[in-house]
């Protein structure tokens, strides 16, 4: 497993993570036993970065029974305060004190330590931010509080879109430790601006979507049926289904030149850039976890198979928000 350094604390975190989103149900049913030997194998296999937060269901509290369950070295454990009221809202984006309360993110870090069974919390992330709440104010106090107390050791934000320039006065500012955005094939913006960015100021990248919630993985049919209650039923039906597959199956060109698999192509793209500290994806599941891992191990994309997926395989749009497709 190759490692980069969390800038600010100066530790070595996996170039991939363990994305706990799939711990809170949105991806179907699953056995929590199953999931805590998954998370124990990621750590066995030096797996050491873990992104969880307060949005995701019951995900902080199997994790805390899976580092109970734990006798080896401690994960590196990234966490996120929940905005109150919904996270995304296009073209209306609310004020800071609406989302954030005072009080509100110490509350928030104080639950997750409780829920993990922890005493800190190496990364403790706002689950929202927007460039109009500008680079202070009570709410970075409260983390730099919070960090003073040592309840967390590093703060920053995730962005809640594709938007990942809405980040960059943060980065500018050097009052944050990292930033978690949506990157991947069919949107390599990041790379334009915030990466070489956060790389020149000593910000951590948390890549995040890597597989586009699955989708550049190639499993997805014509008659794909999702379990109730996995989101991905109104994801990928946002727009034609068929152009979302055309568009994934005009990568199957670079397989197995490239990468074993699209879901290797998918993570060694996004790991391609330096820049990029850690790329989070879901493992609750082990086939999935041997899959990244086995990723994560193979050479480097070459120069020339990036550029061209960087250049003509960008496929720009917003699923989270159907009227903008």
């Amino acid at each position: 497993m190759h490692h980069a350094t969390f800038p600010y604390l100066d530790v070595p975190v996996s170039r991939i993570g363990f994305g706990a989103f799939g711990l809170g149900g949105v991806f179907g049913a699953f056995d929590e036993s199953e999931a805590i030997a998954a998370l124990h194998l990621c750590w066995e296999r030096g797996v050491n970065f873990l992104d969880t937060a307060r949005h995701y269901g019951a995900s902080e509290s199997i994790i805390g029974k899976a580092l109970k369950a734990w006798s080896g070295p401690r994960p590196f454990i990234a966490s996120k305060a929940e905005t109150i009221g919904p996270r995304e809202q296009w073209g209306a984006p609310r004020p800071v004190d609406v989302c954030f309360p005072k009080g509100h993110i110490t509350r928030e870090a104080e639950a997750s330590l409780r829920a993990l069974g922890v005493d800190s919390i190496d990364l403790y992330q706002m689950h929202l931010y927007w460039p109009n709440w500008g680079v202070e104010g009570y709410w970075l106090d409260e983390l730099e509080s919070l960090r003073a107390t040592g309840k967390i050791r590093s703060f920053g934000v995730s962005l809640p879109d594709q938007r990942h320039d809405a980040g960059l006065p943060l980065v500018l500012s050097g009052r944050i430790h990292s930033v978690q955005t949506v990157f991947n094939i069919f949107d390599p913006t990041p790379l334009d601006c915030l990466i070489p960015l956060c790389r020149e100021n000593d910000v951590a990248v948390i890549a995040r979507c890597v597989l586009d919630e699955g989708g550049l993985a190639g499993t997805l049919k014509k008659d794909t049926a999702f379990q109730e209650g996995d989101f991905r039923a109104r994801y990928f039906d946002m727009g034609p289904r068929e152009t979302y597959i055309a568009k994934v199956d005009a990568l199957r060109k670079f397989i197995p030149d490239q990468a074993s698999s699209l879901a290797s192509l998918a993570l060694k793209f996004v790991l391609k850039d330096p820049g990029v500290t850690t790329a989070v994806s879901s493992m609750h599941l082990k086939p999935h976890a041997e899959e990244n891992i086995r990723a994560a191990d193979e050479p480097p994309l070459s120069d020339e198979a990036f550029d061209t997926l960087y250049r003509h395989h960008r496929w720009i749009r917003n699923f989270y928000h159907p009227k903008v497709f």
